[in-house]
């Protein structure tokens, strides 16, 4: 490693430090506090929250994102007519002439197996091989794994299937390198899909034009799901892959089309931050920098253009975190309710929801301990009991029996793809079951799963950014492309002691807002500290969120004190740093010296 490479941590680490110790000197401005040293009339214009009613900053600062987030998604075209074999079924392809053969592209589909491979010239087999189709090659372009001496002179291929096996494009190269046109090749009658897309035969596979990470399961499940199939991956709730599936049916079976909806759920999710911190903080200043660092940070970039689920979880974890926030703020059952019905869509998406809604069920019982203490105070616990008692069973409908309705008609794919029909099958003891059973597989399978990966990293390391995640790694001559998931340093080092501060705030202070943050917070992190199984940097994909929750009021603090230069300054470094390592949160081709020596700031950092 270059020792040179040392010194970006070092500077983010003391400009850190410098943004905490200067941007929260000096006195209270704003004169709402006890801690104010002057009068009202002296405060400056710039310490006074801002809000205006025109929203042209967070459209453009959205449109944006936008573009930099679906520019590179992926190809928008794949071969989408698929030939379907039967176990021991082959299919015989004859060129017209003899053909130099030297290699065989395939595109895979649904279901796992292997293909054999024979080599014929003048009826003499002049080479085998195996066409691998398991369980991470769906929807992936692979090479067959040919076996021979010399070379092959090839007049017909014949590919055989060992089990059910769907096959999209088979591909023949020359030994020179051309592809061999498919006007000059005839097939089995019956199979004419393998060769009828030939125009989307990539050179290689790339995140481009094939799964990448856990896309082979959740973009495979949504298809499974449109065609009224038992799904392969059932470790997880419905909801999340239903909703990619509508990309698919927008778009096609294509990379953009399995990641688009992904990409559009984390481009939605800067206005509703937007609000949240308008809300939170009444200032446009605050709540349009805070959006801006979300925005670009590299965990929210990178984690939802990839086909997996913790988007969606996430989104709606931000929907419901709002909505109760502004319950808390004004008492009103709407609120409440909005926040429970994202409750249930976000369990029926993804668990880690359920964790935020155990948070949630903190914070309830948090506000009304604090309101009864104040009804006992002014002698008004009966007031105080009505209202509670009011408030629980709103609750228990909203945040039990609302989310339980979703999360059971989440199942409806399982139903079908058992052969039931709705809505008499949500009635049926055989739905139900599904439901249950699926419920003790996922518990068991999370609770047992034991397994190795390059890439896992502990909650702890999440905390300092010690070990990121690769999706994505392909090396060229002296070159790097990669799609790495981790956050932003600054927004990790910076968000966690912002996270300190304001758990010292709640405790000396009593802040309600500070409470809120830190509660979302340990809501997301905690569980994991005890969970033993395999875990990656992108579980800490939730807790982004209050991170950055929490150093939006620390510039809410550094607006009360006529500071706000260090959060122009914060955000300006953090789109910046962006920009420095964009290449390896997008899969742009770089070189080895800029990734090795600008970007990897630490060993543990596989970048």
């Amino acid at each position: 490693m270059n020792p040179m490479t040392y010194a970006f941590p070092i500077l983010a680490a003391l400009f850190v430090l410098a943004f905490f110790i200067f941007g929260l000197r000096g006195p209270v401005l704003d004169g709402d506090s006890k801690k104010s040293r002057i009068g009202k009339a002296e405060v400056p214009a710039s310490v006074a929250p801002r809000l205006s009613a025109k929203p042209w900053a967070i459209l453009a600062l959205t449109a944006v994102y936008a573009v930099v987030a679906f520019l590179n998604l992926g190809d928008r075209a794949a071969p989408e007519r698929w030939y379907a074999f039967q176990p021991g079924e082959s299919v015989t392809f004859t060129f017209d002439a003899e053909e130099p053969l030297d290699r065989i592209f395939f595109f895979c589909g649904l279901n796992t197996g292997e293909y054999t491979v024979t080599v014929t010239d003048n009826d003499v087999v002049t080479g085998t091989g195996t066409m691998s189709q398991g369980y991470n090659d769906i929807f992936k372009w692979r090479d067959a794994e040919l076996s021979y001496e010399g070379s092959i002179w090839a007049r017909n291929v014949t590919i055989t299937a060992d089990s059910d096996t769907e096959l999209a494009e088979v591909a023949f190269y020359r030994t020179d390198g051309t592809q061999i046109k498919a006007e000059s090749i005839s097939i089995s009658s019956g199979a004419e899909a393998l060769l009828d897309e030939q125009d989307l035969v990539p050179g290689e596979m790339t995140y481009h034009n094939s799964t990448y990470f856990d896309e082979i399961y959740h973009a495979r499940t949504a298809l499974e799901h449109m065609r009224g199939m038992w799904p392969y991956e059932i470790s997880h709730p419905p909801l999340g892959k239903l909703i990619l599936s509508i990309g698919i049916a927008i778009f096609g079976l294509n990379p953009f089309g399995w990641r688009f909806m992904g990409t559009l759920f984390g481009v939605l999710m800067l206005p509703i931050l937007w609000v949240f911190l308008r809300k939170m903080f009444k200032d446009d200043r605050i709540a349009l920098c805070g959006t801006a660092i979300f925005a670009f940070d590299f965990m929210h970039f990178a984690q939802t253009r990839i086909a997996t689920i913790d988007t969606y979880g996430v989104f709606f974890i931000l929907l419901m975190y709002l909505f109760f926030w502004l319950w808390m703020e004004g008492g009103r059952n709407r609120d409440l309710a909005l926040s429970g019905l994202f409750f249930g869509l976000g369990a029926a998406s993804k668990w880690i929801c359920l964790y935020a809604g155990a948070g949630l069920g903190v914070l309830w019982l948090l506000q009304w301990i604090s309101a009864g203490l104040d009804a006992k105070k002014h002698q008004a616990m009966g007031v105080f009991w009505k209202s509670f008692w009011k408030c629980v069973s709103f609750s228990v409908i909203w945040f039990v029996l609302v989310p339980a309705v979703i999360y059971y008609l989440s199942y409806t794919p399982y139903g079908i793809a058992e052969g039931l029909k709705a809505p008499g099958m949500y009635f049926s003891s055989e739905y139900a079951q599904i439901v249950w059973d699926n419920q003790t597989f996922m518990f068991t399978y999370h609770a047992g799963l034991v397994a190795e990966h390059p890439y896992s990293s502990q909650w702890w390391q999440w905390l300092f950014d010690l070990r990121p995640i690769l999706y994505y790694l392909n090396y060229g001559n002296d070159t790097v492309t990669s799609i790495a998931a981790f956050t932003s340093p600054l927004l990790a080092w910076a968000g966690l002691l912002s996270i300190l501060y304001l758990a010292w705030r709640w405790i000396r202070e009593k802040d309600r807002r500070a409470m809120f943050i830190v509660v979302g917070y340990l809501a997301q992190l905690l569980p994991w500290v005890f969970i033993t199984r395999l875990t990656f940097a992108y579980h800490y994909f939730p807790s982004v969120v209050f991170l950055l929750l929490a150093l939006c009021a620390v510039f809410d603090e550094m607006r009360r004190r006529n500071r706000l230069k260090w959060m122009y300054a914060f955000t300006g470094l953090s789109v910046l740093l962006f920009a420095v390592y964009y290449p390896a949160l997008a899969g742009i081709e770089t070189s080895r010296n800029y990734s090795w020596k600008i970007l990897k700031w630490f060993p543990s950092w596989p970048l």
